[in-house]
């Protein structure tokens, strides 16, 4: 069964990017959570991100540039980026811009990822759009040695203790990894 997952590094203070939207300071520890995510993405069928993080990922890696980057991450997975304006797209990736309601594209990933998970890269805010509409199914974060002071927070909403179940806990190097089960209350019942 697909599950529609939010995989993501913090820092211990619960930011995603710092005050500028980098994600530098995850580059600063060594790790193996490369083969983590290695791990993880083999079971990705579908995923999204927000215009901020696609357009980091863009600058950062200069995939204008160097377009096979994408490829060698994501092969031909299909992705979604959530935008406002006009950006441009990596030549030869599948991707589709789009806006609005989380919810018809969800259901179009999910039909995508053929059996496969769906991953909601970032940012907090539109992982937050997911789970207002009761489509997020697990949190998976590798806790960062660093704290940032500011920036993008992880979620900006509030998921209770008792939506949220912890179901692993993993240490790499310097990095703990925490899944967390999402469940929503039954229909009818205010959250």
């Amino acid at each position: 069964m697909t599950k529609t997952q939010y995989y993501t590094a913090t820092s211990i203070d619960g930011f995603i990017a710092d005050r500028n939207n980098s994600l530098d300071w995850l580059f600063d520890v060594e790790s193996k959570g490369v083969e983590q995510f290695a791990a993880f993405f083999a079971g990705v069928g579908a995923f999204v991100m927000g215009a901020t993080t696609y357009e980091w990922v863009l600058e950062h890696e200069k995939l204008l540039d160097q377009p096979q980057k994408w490829r060698e991450w994501y092969g031909d997975t299909p992705s979604w980026i959530f935008t406002h304006r006009d950006l441009p797209s990596v030549p030869d990736a599948r991707i589709t811009f789009v806006s609005g309601d989380v919810r018809p594209v969800h259901e179009t990933m999910v039909s995508a990822a053929q059996g496969k998970n769906v991953w909601l890269t970032g940012g907090g805010e539109l992982v937050g759009a997911f789970a207002d509409h009761g489509l997020l199914d697990e949190i998976i974060l590798g806790v960062a040695p660093v704290t940032l002071g500011a920036g993008a927070p992880l979620l900006p909403r509030r998921l209770p203790s008792s939506q949220l179940t912890l179901s692993t806990v993993e240490r790499i190097d310097q990095f703990v990894y925490l899944t967390y089960a999402v469940r929503y209350p039954p229909v009818g019942l205010k959250r």
